[in-house]
């Protein structure tokens, strides 16, 4: 592997500096931020479409038809027709003994519903993702979802977009701050190309992953999304995500109603939550100490038989959703679809399956809704036939209370359904369920994953004013910095003139490329016998940098860590270095703003 390897970074040199010298040509850092906007929406459109086609490619492989929820009764399988509709029972073991070894060795981020992990790589890594995520989270999902996984595709689009964003970023040489924008950007795109809904896109990478609505942010997200959303709808036809019934409102009292559905859906919202990881912790304790990678097989049996009995779980179900909402269940079979939905998708996260829970959420929304409509129906006569009605706001009202994200919520059914009537009551019922979740649960669907781990996204007291200042606010000005040629004895001399414990080191153009810091130059005077003959150059260490319009949060653990440097460098996209930021400046900007 070693020689093919070399061989490669030997063709791939070239082009990526002439990448490199491409982007150094753009005159400033928004510019080069704008184009990777367009480039990453562009790439992640084309990604979501591609996705797509590798979900259905599983499905047909694994059932002989595009969307298996959507058959009528058992029908078998053509490949292995011997089996009759017992096949299902066997499917989802077969795609985990593909996808479980897969997302063990060489991405485990890739495992689960994917939204937890971008946004921890947005709030405590600086927006890096690694590339291969994006492969394997793609053909795992895709796996997962095509051999009877009952998950959603958005939240694998959404994590695969994201580490395209990011690598695409990393690979331009982006700033950290720009990098978390870029990843922001893929996420968007992500939601905007798979669910036709740009809009909806932008709120969901800025309520969900940014938690910033400032400009700066605002319009690179747009691009990206409307770039996105452009190359999806060339490639898939400008046709809308679901075929939904037309909204109507027959009664003024009807909004007494759709009160109370909000408060059954953040009550819904909260209890899918706790029952996906109560499933999850149950498969942890049944499969401690036994091999990993096979927990997908031995799980796999058990999904398949919930299948089985229910073979509507299949894959995402959106035929099933779309015939829930038109009014084509019972009210005793929507209540059988609503839990079993809660319990296959459970079973899937649980098991190691690689799949999101925004579909999920939808899903179990829109049949607590059909439900809610044909009760109402029911007891109120005025109220009949307004099943879909019901069921759309409740798809809004549990993604709401599962999520805490009431504008994406409301933004994505309002442009699935291009209903603006709908805004009034789908706002209560989202304001409502948001307020139940709220006060139920301290986490939501998302958070409460990274929770478990000992990661709190939320950053604390503190976090509000962490995430809302930026750097350049409360840097310092940087020490005098020194020349590369200068000897350790010389360097030494300015440290102690400036009462520093590290300098900056710049090139004769004032670029910056490094410090260098009493603990270097001591040990060069103290044990190398050349010290008098060496540089400051040969003692040069590159530190941790920050960006003057990265927020402190992003920045916070690299300051702290910073011993030896008393903070660190403040360099602009430029190169050129702005000011320092050290611990004591982040300190009082915390106690200045809580006694104030």
């Amino acid at each position: 592997m070693a020689q093919p390897t070399l061989r490669l970074r030997g063709l791939l040199s070239p082009l990526l500096r002439s990448i490199h010298a491409s982007f150094d040509r753009l005159s400033t850092g928004s510019t080069r931020l704008l184009f990777m906007a367009i480039v990453v929406g562009a790439g992640v459109g084309f990604a979501a479409v591609g996705f797509r086609w590798l979900v259905t490619a599983a499905t047909v492989v694994f059932t002989g038809t595009v969307d298996y929820s959507a058959t009528q009764g058992h029908p078998a399988n053509p490949w292995v027709p011997w089996l009759g509709g017992a096949f299902i029972i066997l499917a989802p073991a077969i795609g985990g003994l593909l996808y479980g070894p897969l997302v063990h060795k060489f991405a485990p981020e890739a495992r689960g519903h994917g939204v937890p992990e971008v946004m921890y790589a947005v709030t405590k890594r600086g927006g890096r993702i690694p590339g291969k995520v994006a492969i394997v989270k793609s053909l795992a999902s895709a796996i997962t979802i095509g051999s009877g996984g009952s998950v959603g595709r958005e939240g694998p689009i959404v994590q695969i977009g994201s580490a395209l964003g990011s690598s695409l970023g990393r690979a331009a040489r982006m700033p950290e701050s720009h990098l978390r924008t870029l990843v922001a950007c893929g996420a968007a795109g992500a939601i905007a190309a798979t669910f036709n809904a740009p809009i909806a896109g932008v709120f969901f990478a800025l309520e969900l992953l940014l938690r910033d609505f400032a400009a700066r942010s605002f319009g690179v997200v747009v691009l990206s999304s409307v770039t996105a959303s452009i190359v999806g709808r060339s490639l898939l036809g400008d046709h809308p995500f679901l075929t939904l019934p037309t909204f109507t409102i027959v009664d003024p009292s009807e909004f007494a109603l759709f009160a109370v559905l909000g408060l059954a859906a953040g009550l819904t919202g909260v209890g899918f939550t706790k029952i996906l990881y109560a499933v999850e912790d149950a498969c942890d304790w049944a499969w401690r100490g036994k091999p990993e990678w096979l927990r997908p097989v031995a799980g796999g049996l058990l999904l398949g038989l919930l299948l089985f009995a229910l073979p509507q779980m299949y894959g995402v179900g959106y035929p099933v959703l779309e015939r829930g909402v038109q009014g084509g269940y019972a009210l005793g079979f929507l209540a059988l679809l609503l839990v079993g939905k809660v319990l296959a998708t459970s079973l899937t996260i649980g098991i190691g399956g690689s799949g999101g829970v925004f579909a999920p959420s939808l899903f179990i929304g829109a049949m607590l809704g059909a439900a809610f409509g044909q009760i109402a129906g029911t007891l109120f006569p005025v109220f009949a036939g307004q099943t879909g009605t019901f069921a759309l706001v409740g798809m809004g009202a549990v993604f709401a209370g599962a999520t805490r994200a009431p504008i994406t919520a409301a933004i994505i059914l309002f442009e699935l359904t291009g209903e603006y009537s709908i805004i009034l009551p789908l706002l209560l019922a989202i304001v409502i369920a948001t307020g139940v979740s709220r006060v139920l649960s301290k986490d939501t669907i998302y958070t409460l994953k990274l929770r478990r781990r000992g990661v709190d996204v939320d950053g604390g007291p503190g976090g509000v004013i962490l995430h809302s200042t930026l750097v350049r606010e409360i840097m310092t000005d940087a020490p005098d910095a020194v020349s590369s040629r200068l000897t350790p004895a010389e360097g030494a001399r300015m440290l102690l003139a400036a009462g520093k414990r590290a300098l900056p080191v710049v090139h004769r153009n004032g670029e910056f490329i490094g410090i260098v810091t009493v603990a270097a130059i001591s040990d060069a005077i103290g044990n190398d016998e050349d010290a008098a003959r060496i540089t400051l150059s040969n003692l040069i260490e590159l530190p941790t940098v920050a960006h003057p319009d990265t927020t402190l949060d992003a920045v916070l653990e690299s300051v702290l860590a910073a011993n030896e440097s008393d903070g660190i460098p403040v360099v602009d996209s430029t190169g050129r270095l702005q000011g320092w930021l050290t611990p004591d400046a982040v300190l009082r900007t915390l106690t200045t703003a809580r006694s104030s």
